[in-house]
């Protein structure tokens, strides 16, 4: 059993490596989120317990109130917590399919300049995929990104849920 919790803590090191590469995630992101992409978000950091995804704004992101947009809010809050989650379902055996199935947001504060959102929930979604790998059923988390401007003042917050599952 220790080896199975060595070899998933390795391939989320792998896959942590992968993401850490500015030039190996621009191109992930042109090919599988493009909006990611065009909109500039980023992973400032990343590890088994927490990760910060920054989004500007600039003309790409920016609603008519001259603040950025809310989905673009959520784009980076929902990335920095499924990038948790893809660290720990990569080269996963079994396979585990992984489904955003809620959204909440909370806004408190313009959002202008440069957001970070930060999550700190990976060793409750790496719990979740765990119970959902040793019982079979689907199960859900829902977790918080925090997003705080250049100031550090909270700007918003958003509740992601999510269901894993192991794949037939």
């Amino acid at each position: 059993m220790e080896s199975i919790g060595t070899s998933a803590a390795h391939s989320s090191t792998a896959f942590f490596a992968l993401v850490k590469n500015p030039v190996k995630f621009r191109l992930f992101l042109l090919k599988n989120l493009p909006a990611a992409y065009f909109s500039g978000v980023k992973i400032k950091s990343v590890n088994q317990k927490s990760s910060m995804v920054s989004v500007p704004y600039k003309w790409f992101t920016r609603n008519p109130f001259r603040c950025t947009y809310f989905a673009c809010l959520s784009m980076a809050a929902e990335m920095s917590t499924g990038i948790l989650a893809l660290g720990n379902i990569y080269k996963r055996s079994p396979k585990i399919s992984m489904l955003v199935t809620g959204v909440e947001g909370k806004f408190y504060k313009r959002a202008t300049g440069l957001i970070r959102f930060v999550c700190e929930e990976g060793a409750a979604i790496k719990q979740t995929i765990e119970t959902a790998t040793a019982t079979g059923e689907s199960q859900n988390i829902r977790v918080l990104s925090s997003g705080f401007n250049q100031h550090n003042e909270l700007v918003a917050e958003f509740w992601i849920t999510w269901s894993f599952k192991v794949k037939q």
